[in-house]
């Protein structure tokens, strides 16, 4: 994959994942709290926080992990778009699902080569394994 492209991915995916941990604390806070004055589902930004590190740092297993936590709020965001009676909130959920999906592209996009190298390593192990057996 092209050197340049690689990198927009990453540089996606933090920029994704660091909209999205805004992007909650404001719906919670500002934009739709379930209470006025804000709400303490606010805090569901903060498991975010875990993996932003390890995207930053281009850490593979967090961005493999992490890629299949954030359909958590994926699906939230599903849910609740289409079951919050507030225009601002369901505005929000959906937000929050687009911003998901992005996170997930770029992460996986992101991903690709090392999976690919992965499966290639993979491949050469068992040729040889599979040489050594047949000398034997």
């Amino acid at each position: 994959m092209h050197g340049a492209l690689h990198k927009y991915f990453h540089w996606g995916a933090i920029a994704s994942l660091s909209t999205l941990i805004v992007w909650c604390v404001l719906w919670e806070m500002v934009v739709a709290p379930l209470k006025p004055g804000g709400s303490w589902l606010a805090i569901k930004a903060v498991p975010l926080l875990i993996p932003l590190y390890g995207v930053i740092k281009r850490d593979v297993y967090t961005l493999q992990w992490s890629s299949m936590v954030i359909l958590l709020y994926f699906t939230e965001g599903v849910v609740r778009g289409y079951s919050d009676k507030l225009a601002a909130s369901a505005f929000m959920a959906w937000g929050e699902a687009v911003i998901v999906c992005v996170y997930f592209c770029c992460a996986v996009l992101y991903l690709r080569p090392y999976k690919k190298a992965a499966k290639q390593m993979a491949r050469e192990l068992l040729a040889k394994v599979n040489k050594v057996n047949i000398t034997k």
